[in-house]
């Protein structure tokens, strides 16, 4: 990773500034493997879907994967990034019984995409990291330890599945911005639709480089920790790393450089090897695969089937519907919740309404059954019926609440029927709320006294007399005006 920092805000720690980089390796979602025919399926039996070309046999040769190709395209298009016309695959030296050739196939000194940046918001604050590269190269197999009784097994099903390595300067000054910063990559990957994102499977994979330094001096010594497979641990493990770079300076120790990793039961991270450097893994030209040639037509085509990115939706959603930023980027999350978002939003007039629903009920409902905004049971025109009778006064929230409640458990999916059937429609009478105002003013004098001496707690009771004489149904904000108006 190049060893360039932007200039940028300090945050300091106890003094120190933190610099931060990643190198994440998305798993590309092609139905065959970067340069053989062999499936990418995850979760087979072992090693029944590994051919000759991922064992590596005698005679075999390496061809390449035109949509593993195509999804590198569309992730440099999607970041600003340059396509290079013309790239070259390497072989990247080093022995592991989960590598067959010796070799891993990758791209070193010319990659295929090159450049680029990632912004997101963190707080209010507009944070852009800039992009080193993006390469194509092949994953290595799996060495399995503890289901053989003190021996291990190769897995080489994930030989050869196509991976993207997407390289950052050492932009990052906080844990914060770091762990924002891999959300916002997942987000971008998984909206292009070019990796499915599922950290637990190792289909995104998170390698933090961490170093500290005091203000103005040179980049520190900096220590990988690899393979962050959730965004919790990648905090505990870059917090810690953080604490104990820093206390081993206060120590008068050194730091070495090294890869790492990090026991999510401790908490804490331990080191593996001492890092390698490029010259480490003796990088060639791979002799059996010719240069990458990209023609401006191909990426033409790529680029005008790419969807609208969620960033430039964000502020898109800003600007068209008026909602707060945070609003927007919390909507944007994934294609399906968007969608749903503009939906209700179109259909009911009430896109702020709509975006408190969705961030909110329906948010919480789908993450306690753990279910796709794709598979609720309440669908986009369903709720734009119902933030429709919020606004038109014909039910409270409270009874929206119950509303939903019957559309969530499948009572019913007309909003209109369920109100009557359940006598939630709010009384907005203005003649039968004033006789009900009027019985309450009459009964309650020393609450109607205390509000004359200007205490407004004596005001709420009186309201609270009135919605319960109404038995919930009276529209709070008349009753607000028109007690106020009766009071004065």
């Amino acid at each position: 990773m190049n060893q360039k920092a932007k200039p940028t805000a300090s945050l300091l720690v106890h003094g120190y500034e933190v610099v931060i980089g990643f190198e994440t390796h998305a798993q590309l979602a092609t139905q065959s493997k970067i340069f053989s025919r062999a499936p990418t399926a995850f979760g087979a039996e072992p090693n029944t879907q590994a051919c000759a070309v991922d064992m590596a046999l005698p005679g075999t040769l390496p061809v390449m994967n035109r949509e593993a190709v195509a999804h590198a395209i569309r992730f440099g298009l999607a970041v600003g990034a340059h396509v290079a016309e013309h790239s070259v695959f390497a072989r990247k030296n080093y022995f592991y019984p989960d590598l067959p050739k010796g070799y891993q196939i990758s791209q070193y000194e010319i990659p295929v995409v090159q450049g680029g940046e990632v912004s997101f918001y963190l707080g209010d604050e507009k944070k852009t990291v800039r992009l080193v590269r993006a390469h194509l190269e092949e994953d290595a197999g799996k060495s399995l330890h503890e289901q053989f009784h003190g021996q291990s097994g190769i897995d080489l099903n994930r030989a050869g599945t196509p991976l993207l390595e997407i390289v950052t300067e050492p932009d990052m000054r906080s844990t914060a911005e770091a762990v924002a910063y891999a959300k916002e990559l997942h987000k971008i990957v998984t909206w292009i639709g070019i990796c499915d994102g599922n950290m637990q499977e190792g289909s995104f994979r998170c390698d933090a480089n961490v170093s500290v330094r005091k203000p103005g001096e040179p980049l520190g010594t900096r220590r990988e920790i690899k393979n962050l497979n959730s965004f919790k641990f990648m905090q505990q493990a870059i917090d810690y790393e953080i604490r104990w770079q820093i206390e081993q300076l206060e120590d008068g120790h050194a730091i070495e450089q090294a890869t790492v990793l990090f026991d999510p039961d401790t908490g804490e991270t331990r080191a593996m090897r001492t890092k390698e450097d490029a010259a480490d893994y003796r990088y060639f030209p791979d002799p059996d695969l010719p240069p990458l040639v990209i023609e401006r037509e191909w990426v033409s085509e790529v680029q005008a089937g790419m969807p609208e990115l969620p960033r430039a939706m964000a502020d898109r959603l800003v600007t068209e519907y008026g909602l707060p930023e945070y609003d927007a980027t919390t909507l944007t999350q994934s294609p399906a919740m968007a969608a749903y978002f503009e939906a209700a939003a179109r259909a009911s007039g009430q896109a702020k309404l709509a975006s408190n629903w969705i961030m909110g009920e329906v948010s919480r409902r789908l993450n306690s059954e753990e279910r796709d905004i794709a598979d609720a049971p309440v669908n986009a025109d369903t709720l734009a019926a119902l933030l429709a009778r919020i606004a038109d006064g014909t039910v409270s929230n409270n009874a929206a609440r119950q509303v939903f409640d019957a559309l969530w458990s499948g009572e019913g999916q007309d909003v209109d029927a369920i109100i009557e059937a359940k006598g939630l429609r709010q009384m907005n009478d203005t003649g039968a709320l004033e006789k009900i105002i009027d019985e309450v003013i009459a009964a309650n004098p020393d609450n109607v006294t205390q509000f004359k001496a200007g205490k407004d707690k004596a005001f709420n009771a009186l309201v609270g007399q009135v919605m319960k004489a109404s038995k919930g149904k009276a529209n709070p904000q008349q009753v607000n005006e028109l007690l106020r108006a009766k009071l004065q």
